[in-house]
């Protein structure tokens, strides 16, 4: 998402409340991402932030390893190495917590080996939450109906042709203004662009969710008549126009 946006750890921090070094560590795995940090980066990249809470709630969940409690509780140098270095946003440190270089009781670093099964675990159920966002309004089978819900060649999707919120046009699958779109993309923005193409009277093939040579054609011929530049990829200048 971060890619995506475009935005660099400097603009992030400008944009949140939170410094440079910490969204460089909580992007790079090296410490776990505050709740309220996950809400700010998807309001900063225009994103729904639903599915990153529910991956970061289920990541919350894991017990912890006896493992990574004998971890975080060594005193050698080698124990010292992989538990320092744990930055909180200002306020977050309780007054009382005593200054003889233990983290206090409720934090604890959990090695890498550990948090990728939990990661593996989350995802799986961010995906699903992905999947019923996504199939909102199908009108899908019931529960016997076990059809995986996919983006792509074999499923399409609705648009809303009368959705306007704020003088903005909206087909109903995501609100973003500067998501980054290419070509083998796929996912609700696409559905929402390839609905907004259609309704300008630029044919993207299949509503699918699945950015193929199809909708990129429609998306350069779309760029062409609104003098944009022609690159068939879609970002905050094509979104601008999309959302006329």
């Amino acid at each position: 998402m971060k890619d995506h946006s475009g935005l660099g750890l400097a603009a992030l921090a400008a944009k949140t409340g939170y410094s440079r070094s910490s969204w460089e560590r909580y992007l790079n795995g090296k410490q776990p991402v505050p709740r309220k940090a996950v809400e700010e980066l998807a309001k900063v990249c225009g994103m729904d932030p639903t599915k990153l809470l529910v991956l970061h709630e289920v990541a919350e969940r894991q017990p912890p390893e006896p493992a990574a409690e004998e971890a975080a509780a060594g005193t050698g140098a080698e124990g010292a190495d992989a538990d320092e270095h744990v930055d909180e946003p200002p306020g977050t440190r309780e007054s009382g917590a005593p200054d003889s270089g233990a983290r206090p009781s409720g934090r604890r670093r959990v090695p890498l080996r550990y948090a990728l099964a939990g990661a593996i675990a989350a995802a799986a159920v961010a995906f699903a939450a992905g999947l019923l966002v996504a199939g909102g309004g199908d009108g899908g089978g019931g529960d016997g109906d076990t059809k995986p819900l996919t983006y792509g060649p074999g499923r399409t999707y609705d648009c809303d042709d009368t959705g306007r919120k704020d003088g903005a046009a909206y087909a109903g699958h995501s609100t973003t203004a500067e998501a980054l779109i290419a070509l083998n993309g796929n996912g609700p923005d696409v559905v929402e662009a390839q609905c907004l193409l259609k309704r300008h009277g630029f044919d993207p093939g299949e509503i699918d969710g699945l950015y193929g040579p199809s909708a990129k054609s429609a998306v350069q011929e779309f760029q062409k008549a609104r003098k944009l530049v022609s690159d068939g990829i879609v970002g905050p200048d094509t979104w601008a126009e999309l959302r006329r």
